[in-house]
């Protein structure tokens, strides 16, 4: 081979090669136009989350926008408890209720990686409870008792990890499931510090299905089940693997299912919404308290059981960005994230959009109604919390708000679109 025709080979493969790899970005402060952002524009984002709180629709937000591991957003807006006149400062702690799901995934496909198991399995080979599933036939809502037909087929991993098993949600779910799970006593998994994860999810797996597994997408308690499937895997709670193999690797000093005491001053008020859009705060409904991360709870909900800022979700969505990796710390391979930022529900849909392992997915229709990119990954929580990263831009963007129900969800599509209208070019050097 002649000389020049190999330089030219060898530097193709080289290149392509180091284009499959991510870049690997540490969290850090930076002016915007570091990051190809527009100061000026950015003020716009200022303008519309004030007026949010000076309208009263809310309390207070929280904001932070990265890219390329540049912090260039990252402030407080309003109060953090409106009755004592206290600012929500940015480092506040929030209840981020279904962000946890992206966790749980996390910690699920960190096993897949030792090969503890294959995503196709049933997951009634490692978590018993869950064989021979049934699915819901006819439902009488006086007594709320049910019929059922046999399941086509076993539940597996991958459905659990893309909402298409069947299981439905407590409370959130469907009417019929709302009822049987109440009557079975599985909950949530929010609010319910004193109950056990095992209890509840052997419970689960002996209630019937409301389709049949991988016929359709809905949201459930599916991963409260790879919670309580990491449990039995790793043999420790879903508590401690969250500590010793996520969170104290990336530095995530401020994410807990229970909050230590030095943190209770720090997490942020939960309000709701009167009948005339106004907000009170949220008082405790029977057992169940706005106060529950300030509690020693037992229960570790994989669904919603997390609270944590802006900044310590902003390092967990920049490893995955990276490829898996942050400051070091290797917890994925790219190939595994590739997998789960990748359409796993084939033609079924929810909305525009499509759904991986564990996130929601901005598709190309998706992509023209907003301003996000296609392939982004991005999920949100019940108290006003949303998150996407987009790996195109290298963007990584949260607006946290603490209120539900909330009437001005439209907020946080703004957010989007003024995160993107102040990306204004690319960084002065090239990721």
């Amino acid at each position: 081979m002649q000389k020049p025709l190999f330089t030219f080979l060898f530097t193709c493969i080289v290149g392509l090669t180091l284009a499959q790899t991510p870049r690997t970005y540490t969290l850090q402060e930076a002016g915007p136009e570091a990051a190809g952002f527009s100061a000026e524009r950015l003020g716009r984002m200022d303008r519309v989350i004030q007026e949010y709180v000076d309208q009263k629709r809310i309390p207070g937000a929280v904001a932070l926008v990265a890219r390329h591991g540049k912090i260039i957003y990252y402030k407080g807006f309003g109060q953090d408890d409106v009755d004592a006149k206290t600012p929500l400062k940015r480092d506040a702690i929030f209840r981020v209720a279904s962000q946890t799901k992206a966790v749980t995934s996390v910690a699920v496909m960190m096993l897949f990686e030792e090969g503890r198991f294959l995503l196709d399995d049933p997951v009634s080979k490692y978590l018993p409870a869950f064989k021979s599933p049934k699915v819901l036939d006819k439902f009488n809502e006086k007594d709320s008792s049910y019929t059922t037909v046999p399941a086509k087929s076993e539940i597996t991993i991958r459905q659990l990890l893309t909402h298409t098993s069947g299981i439905s949600y407590a409370g959130i779910g469907t009417k019929e499931a709302n009822a049987i799970y109440a009557k079975a006593k599985v909950p949530s998994g929010i609010g319910t510090p004193n109950a056990k994860l095992a209890d509840a999810m052997n419970m689960l797996g002996g209630l019937p299905l409301v389709h049949q597994p991988g016929e359709k997408w809905s949201y459930g308690l599916n991963t409260d089940v790879l919670g309580y499937l990491v449990e039995v895997l790793s043999g420790t709670t879903l508590d401690a693997f969250f500590r010793t193999r996520i969170f104290e690797p990336l530095g995530m000093k401020d994410t807990y299912f229970y909050l230590p005491k030095d943190r209770h001053n720090r997490l942020t008020a939960l309000y709701t919404e009167k009948e005339d859009k106004s907000y009170q705060k949220r008082q405790a409904q029977g057992s169940q308290t706005p106060d529950y991360p300030k509690q020693a709870g037992t229960y570790y909900s994989g669904g919603a059981g997390l609270s944590s800022t802006a900044y310590d979700y902003a390092v967990f969505l920049q490893m995955l960005l990276n490829g898996g990796e942050y400051n070091g710390k290797r917890l994925l391979s790219p190939a595994t994230v590739r997998m789960m930022t990748s359409n796993q529900i084939g033609e079924l849909s929810l909305g525009l959009k499509k759904f991986g392992l564990g996130f929601g997915l901005v598709t190309e229709r998706e992509a023209a109604r907003m301003p996000v990119s296609e392939g982004s990954f991005e999920w949100g929580g019940i108290f006003g919390t949303t998150y996407w990263a987009d790996p195109r831009e290298g963007v990584v963007a949260m607006l946290y708000t603490q209120k539900f129900p909330n009437s001005y969800g439209d907020l946080a599509d703004k957010f989007r679109v003024l995160v993107y209208q102040a990306l204004t070019g690319t960084p002065p050097v090239a990721p």
